[in-house]
């Protein structure tokens, strides 16, 4: 009877109850976090992209000036960063965008105009000569409407990538990456202009990491950052609107970058915008009054059941 009665408390402190199965809900979460993010002589200003290293337990972020990527802990202080040297000649912005995390130290980032992404190893205080890297070409050069996002799933080795404006587009599938240039199988998932009624799109994530969603149909989910429309959205691969959470309140800077850890923690940093530094936002899960009950309910009767044991 404990044994089953502990069991099913384990699974009611897991962040998500039954509903996560389908959706992680977000408006059942709440700030948690504001941090703000070193400057590193302009390479941690203007913070545009992050993802999350599980295997590392840290964050990494990247400036849309393309000066390189910083790794900071889950509260904002910095680990270390790596610069970025010799973009390729055709990216005279060198507006890195989107980022994400491969393992095993491998990262990576997407310039926006070219949509190009580029894969590179992380070395805490070294360097990476951007148009050495293996590279592989998403889409073709556009203006500064291009790739803000890219997301990374685990479970097969795919990438989820978002295009801004005019038109917006959610791409889904493969990217080989080689010296020459890869090939890239991604194609939109649906019409996201018509789909989404988002201002913008500035970045993604996909809830593959969350170890509560496995082998759920919320695996397959996304989440999309609107930078524009000041909202972060739950959607399935068919482009319907799960849940919301408004980022009004939260702050006046442009928060451009999102990501998730494996307690299904959501992480978003904004540019500067004025502002002495770049910030870290965290929002974390709150359960639901339901899972409080069987929580309050469970330890009032492990109580009981210890007193008689003593008896």
């Amino acid at each position: 009877m404990i044994k089953q009665l502990t069991l099913a408390l384990a699974a009611a402190f897991v962040s998500f109850g039954a509903a996560a199965q389908t959706s992680i809900n977000l408006a059942n979460y709440k700030l948690s976090g504001n941090y703000s993010l070193g400057t590193l002589n302009g390479m941690g200003l203007e913070a545009s992209g992050v993802t999350y290293a599980r295997d590392r337990g840290t964050l990494f972020f990247v400036g849309d000036e393309g000066l390189g990527v910083v790794e900071i802990s889950r509260t904002g202080q910095t680990l270390g960063s790596m610069s970025f040297s010799n973009w390729p000649t055709a990216s005279s912005n060198h507006d890195a965008e989107g980022l994400t995390y491969l393992g095993n130290g491998q990262l990576v980032v997407v310039e926006e105009r070219l949509q190009d992404a580029f894969r590179f190893n992380y070395v805490a205080g070294g360097s990476v000569a951007l148009r050495d890297a293996d590279f592989v070409s998403i889409a073709g050069t556009v203006g500064n409407i291009g790739t803000e996002g890219i997301s990374y799933d685990p479970r097969n080795g795919s990438f989820v990538s978002v295009k801004q404006d005019n038109p917006q587009a959610v791409l889904a599938g493969g990217l080989t990456f080689a010296k020459a240039g890869g090939v890239s199988t991604m194609t939109a998932l649906f019409n996201a202009d018509s789909k989404l009624g988002l201002n913008s799109l500035s970045d993604v994530q996909t809830l593959a990491p969350i170890d509560a969603l496995a082998n759920s149909a919320a695996a397959d989910n996304l989440l999309i950052l609107s930078l524009d429309s000041k909202k972060l959205v739950e959607i399935n691969r068919q482009g319907d609107l799960l849940s919301s959470f408004d980022l009004a309140g939260i702050t006046n800077q442009a928060i451009e970058g999102v990501t998730v850890d494996e307690n299904g923690v959501i992480y978003l940093v904004a540019e500067d915008s004025g502002t002495p530094n770049s910030r870290l936002f965290v929002l974390t899960p709150v359960p639901e009054p339901s899972t409080w009950a069987l929580l309050a309910g469970g330890l009032g009767l492990l109580g009981l059941r210890a007193r008689r044991s003593k008896r």
